[in-house]
């Protein structure tokens, strides 16, 4: 990935499978794999001994473990790297939350950033106007609350005044805020509300699509959004060897149960989702809809349902052309993680001039 000089560094996030994501072979369900502390911790050391520059922790409430909790355990032993915590707006209680979100960002030095899930209640359904509403009010909550001011607000979910608590992070401000969603609720939370728009692989026309409405959206609101990426990722010395693992990881799944494994997820009648399935029909014999974007992934997961597949200067070029349609953020993932998070630390990672997002905040002219 050759970067111009007077380019601005793009962020490079692993993945951490706190939400039992993790497998040697898709489908099947190894203990040794399933999500505890111990492996869990073995990827987020991975990914710092690689370079990475952020990890995410997912968070499913009918799947694996808390990422809190789990932050606040590996937080005294990441030195270098940031998290990237998800939080599920329905399960938590926003002045709560930003406590939380206070207490982790002290134990990391400043080095916390946040994924807002806009979820339900658990044994809950909520329609998704709704919800969302929820949602953008609860970060409205939680942004001001730790950007130190007192909270007055008479929502449609939320009635509260507050004064600004005593805790607060270590720059004095919220930190960023990582949002994704299809939908047009979701779209305009995050116009409104988001620092960082994620959104999950797609063929070059729709991501630019979509990145050009975002752009549009947050303009209406007197913002200006950054842009992220979640994708994974199969890197091998040559494109051969990289098919071939795509292949292997693939080999024990039985269809039935890759349907049962799309269908668990909490998302997995999303817009998002939707639209996954649909790159996954339009696909290729071999499941590629896209040179190096490969759908096969898809058929034994909800969510982000495509991989970046190819040798070291296939992957570069493939990030690099989402970094030239304005991008400057990537999540990454492969299986198993911890050995993929090798892989890609060895081959791509030295290739791409990357860091943190230091100045993630959304910019607002108003």
């Amino acid at each position: 990935m050759t970067t111009p000089a007077a380019s601005t560094p793009v962020e490079i996030s692993w993945f951490s499978a706190l939400c039992d994501d993790d497998a040697e072979f898709l489908g099947t369900q190894d203990p040794a794999f399933l999500s505890s502390f111990e492996h869990c911790k073995t990827i987020v050391d991975a990914a710092e001994v690689g370079g990475f520059d952020n990890i995410l922790l997912p968070s499913g409430y009918s799947l694996g473990i808390d990422p809190v909790a789990f932050a606040a355990g590996v937080a005294p032993n990441v030195k270098t790297m940031r998290l990237l915590l998800a939080v599920r707006c329905g399960e938590m209680w926003p002045p709560q939350l930003a406590r939380q979100i206070a207490t982790l960002d002290q134990m990391l030095g400043g080095r916390l950033t946040v994924n807002i899930i806009s979820s339900d209640m658990p044994g809950q359904a909520m329609e998704s106007a709704p919800r969302y509403q929820r949602t953008l009010e609860a970060m409205e909550i939680v942004r001001t609350l730790l950007d130190g001011k007192p909270v007055d607000i008479d929502g449609e979910h939320y009635q509260m005044q507050l004064d600004p608590m005593r805790v607060g992070t270590v720059s004095g401000k919220c930190p960023p805020f990582y949002f994704g969603g299809m939908s047009p609720a979701a779209r305009e939370v995050a116009a409104k509300a988001a620092d960082v728009f994620l959104m999950w692989p797609d063929t070059k026309d729709k991501v630019q699509a979509l990145v050009d409405d975002m752009k549009k959206r947050a303009a209406a609101h007197g913002r200006t959004l950054k842009f992220g990426y979640r994708v994974h990722v199969i890197v091998r010395e040559t494109e051969d060897e990289a098919r071939a693992h795509a292949r292997h990881i693939m080999s024990k799944l039985d269809a039935a149960e890759g349907e049962k494994l799309r269908a668990r997820a909490l998302d997995a009648a999303s817009e998002g989702v939707r639209r996954q399935a649909m790159m996954r029909d339009a696909a290729d014999d071999d499941g590629f809809v896209e040179d190096n974007l490969w759908t096969g992934i898809g058929r034994a997961r909800s969510g982000c349902g495509a991989a970046i597949v190819g040798n070291p200067d296939q992957v570069a070029a493939k990030l690099e052309m989402y970094r030239e349609m304005g991008f400057s953020a990537f999540i990454l993932s492969g299986y198993p993680h911890a050995q993929e998070a090798e892989y890609f630390s060895r081959l791509v990672l030295p290739r791409i001039d990357h860091a943190p997002l230091l100045d993630a905040r959304a910019t607002c002219d108003n």
